[in-house]
């Protein structure tokens, strides 16, 4: 059911990047022979008008042939050269180009407007100015260190901390119980046990765990983050606005974290253990699933993000490569050679699987491990 939902979810997407070049060829007269998801085999396909429509075998991708993107003899000089993508207007190309990724940021803005609308969880911390409108303020647990005493009580991340030391003032209290509450609680027991009572999907649950030290420096710990939560729901027009205010927030940060992988790797220090590949964005996907739908988008949302910041890098091969190709030929005022073109196209797509298959790597140890 897992890979089910990922194929559906990486099919989505693959879709709706594509149809952003789609739409922008249609609309700068660019004839379009192909839209495709998948590669390898046909399963089925269709002809309307000029563009066969269909879906391959293979579910890791998708494309859009749009003619004369790759150059060659018939798309610069042949009988419809004019309709050509490699004819245009340079303006016209970009567009073409960058309206793939543009469709990404779209689809995020109208996962998280729809997730919004819907209801979801939030961290109070990021969305004060709705605060009259949380409900069930809450600690959620959102890291567990390996080894830690928290683990071997059995405390799991998305549990919600309900009282901690049989404190009646905490547990009668009409305030949100408090972070620092929780903090204070453990470090002053010292190395006895403490209660600790919590909820894990609406059952109530106790456990005593004993604090440690050398978690915290110089405080007695049980090795767990938390953060203050609540329930949000906002009317349509408010569920808009925040949703492009989170795609922008989340498109910066995903952004900034790229840039720092990338830059690491040309220095040598790049930590694939940080990157997923398909195998570990199957397991992501899984988990998202089993928490609800809302979750579901959520991750959907953030992989269309990645997906548009990634086919921006100025890379052969990639939507942001091409564009830096039709850059350089508005400022130098001529084609770069088709032939050059081509295979620096080839060398960056075989670079780009060979990333692939180390972060896949990557992703297989992890899962044996």
């Amino acid at each position: 059911m897992t890979i089910i939902i990922f194929v559906i979810v990486l099919a989505v997407l693959i879709f709706v990047h594509e149809l952003g070049h789609f739409l922008a060829a249609r609309a700068c007269g660019v004839r379009v022979d192909k839209f495709k998801i998948g590669f390898g085999p046909k399963i089925f396909a269709w002809k309307n008008g000029e563009t066969e429509y269909g879906v391959n075998a293979v579910p890791f991708g998708g494309y859009v042939k749009i003619f004369g993107e790759d150059p060659n003899a018939e798309s610069t000089e042949g009988p419809d050269s004019k309709r050509s993508f490699v004819n245009k207007p340079r303006w016209q190309q970009a567009i073409v180009l960058f309206a793939g990724v543009f469709f990404n940021f779209l689809f995020a803005w109208l996962l998280y407007s729809v997730i919004f609308t819907a209801g979801t969880t939030v961290a109070t911390d990021g969305f004060e100015k709705y605060a009259d409108r949380f409900g069930d303020q809450r600690i959620m647990i959102t890291y567990l260190e390996p080894g830690s005493p928290a683990e071997r009580a059995g405390l799991e991340v998305r549990d919600t901390i309900q009282n901690i030391g049989g404190n009646e003032a905490v547990s009668g209290s009409e305030a949100p119980l408090k972070i620092e509450t929780v903090q204070e609680v453990i470090n002053s027991s010292g190395a006895n046990p403490v209660e600790l009572e919590y909820l894990r999907n609406g059952d109530p649950n106790t456990t005593e765990i004993i604090p440690a030290q050398g978690i915290v420096e110089n405080k007695y710990a049980i090795g767990i983050a938390m953060q203050n939560t609540a329930n949000l729901k906002l009317p349509v027009f408010m569920a808009i606005y925040e949703g492009a205010h989170y795609t922008v927030v989340l498109t910066k940060e995903t952004a900034i974290a790229l840039y720092g992988f990338v830059a690491n790797i040309f220095k040598g220090q790049a930590d694939f253990s940080d990157v997923a590949g398909p195998i570990g964005i199957v397991g992501i996907v899984g988990n998202a699933a089993e928490l609800g739908f809302t979750y579901l988008l959520m991750i959907m949302a953030i992989i269309s993000i990645n997906l548009g910041i990634i086919n921006l890098i100025p890379f052969p091969a990639l939507d942001g490569g091409r564009i830096l190709f039709v850059a350089i030929e508005g400022v130098v005022r001529r084609r770069i050679p088709v032939k050059f073109f081509n295979i620096v196209n080839t060398v960056g797509f075989a670079l780009l699987m060979a990333l692939m298959v180390a972060v896949t790597y990557k992703d297989v140890l992890k899962l044996v491990k």
